[in-house]
């Protein structure tokens, strides 16, 4: 749920299809995600366009029930869950889902195959052929861990393959795929998309200023993902595996969550997310004419209004991460995009109803992103 660490291009998603902008629906919605079928809250927030015209959501530790509840410094809550949003109209819908155990209990709709104690975040991904393929990070919870002390660790990497969606999620088949093992420290996830036949994710690299790399999976060889992967080598060239010290470096700073789409009219790749430094109030935007690079060091285009020390609502324990742009939902020349908010105290939850879900923010296209 203290996820700080995490690029899909919806216009690669409706060419592929060969829908026209004209023919988008979504541009008359505006995402919010209320809490509604025993959904409390959650981060993430990936959203993934499905051709059908609905869009899949992909939530990461979710607060579940009646209400929020915190035992001790625990709250009640599953890992990940699925929701389906639907633009009719001009009127937003949203429908979350909520796994169930063999036993009826609340479960999450991503878990790995072995029972050792290890759970997925469920992070981005892309629909491909009328199947969805998610990046899935393996987790594992150590007490007085050196992650900002919030207590996990990361153990690798997995690939979710997701058949049957054209039904409802609790109908869905998932497959799993090894990705990359524990102990690499560069775990492909931070975003995905499709291009000249490839799955391509931006792998945040955990060493030094936490760089970006890339990765890629030809669409031929997804079948077996681990095999195929390839990353961008330092000398621009594509090599087989993923070695990270001798891959090139897109990003001098990362972040764990974050969008990567490419905006033809112009003629750039724009990336959004959080300042990466924890506690930072910032959203910033960097450009690129390449997916490779190279990117802008990134400029401030929003700052989190319930951070500011002049918010009736702020909270010295709250933080904000997980930003990330939906351009299936934006107008010609705006740009729409998330973020959530949640505190340092799991405790304060149950009151502090304003935070722990998906916050909207709708503006024009930032000056920023024309250069």
């Amino acid at each position: 749920m203290k996820r700080l660490l995490h690029c899909a291009s919806f216009l690669f998603v409706l060419f592929a299809a060969g829908v026209t902008l004209a023919e988008n629906t979504h541009f008359n919605c505006v995402p919010s995600f209320p809490f509604q079928q025993k959904w409390q809250g959650a981060d993430a927030a990936y959203s993934i366009p499905l051709q059908d015209g609905r869009v899949a959501w992909i939530f990461g530790d979710t607060l579940y029930g009646d209400e929020r509840l915190v035992t001790g410094e625990e709250p009640r809550m599953v890992h990940n869950t699925i929701g389906i949003s639907s633009c009719k109209d001009g009127k937003w819908k949203i429908d979350y889902t909520i796994k169930k155990d063999a036993k009826g209990e609340p479960d999450s709709f991503f878990k790995p195959q072995q029972n050792n104690g290890t759970y997925y975040w469920a992070l981005d991904g892309v629909e491909h052929n009328d199947e969805l393929w998610i990046t899935l990070v393996c987790v594992r919870n150590v007490p007085n861990s050196n992650a900002f002390a919030l207590g996990f660790e990361i153990c690798g990497t997995d690939l979710a393959h997701v058949t049957g969606i054209e039904g409802a999620p609790e109908n869905w088949k998932v497959a799993y795929f090894p990705l990359v093992a524990e102990g690499l420290h560069a775990n492909p996830s931070a975003s995905t998309l499709i291009e000249d036949d490839h799955l391509y994710i931006c792998t945040l690299y955990e060493v030094g200023s936490r760089p970006q790399i890339l990765t890629r999976i030809p669409l031929s060889g997804l079948g077996n993902p681990r095999k195929n992967l390839q990353y961008l080598g330092s000398d621009d060239k594509w090599h087989d595996g993923i070695e990270p010290a001798k891959a090139k470096i897109i990003m001098q700073t990362g972040a764990s969550e974050m969008s990567v789409r490419y905006h033809p009219e112009l003629k750039k790749w724009v990336a959004v997310m959080v300042d990466p430094q924890i506690f930072s109030d910032k959203v910033i935007l960097r450009t690129s004419p390449s997916l490779s690079g190279p990117w802008t060091d990134g400029e401030v285009i929003y700052r989190i209004p319930i951070l500011q020390k002049s918010d009736p609502k702020y909270d010295a324990d709250t933080f904000c991460y997980a930003g990330k742009e939906h351009p299936e939902f934006e107008q010609p020349g705006e740009l729409l995009f998330t973020y959530v908010c949640n505190t340092m105290k799991p405790k304060k939850l149950p009151a502090e109803t304003n935070i722990y879900f998906p916050q909207v923010v709708r503006m024009p296209m930032p000056d920023a992103a024309k250069k």
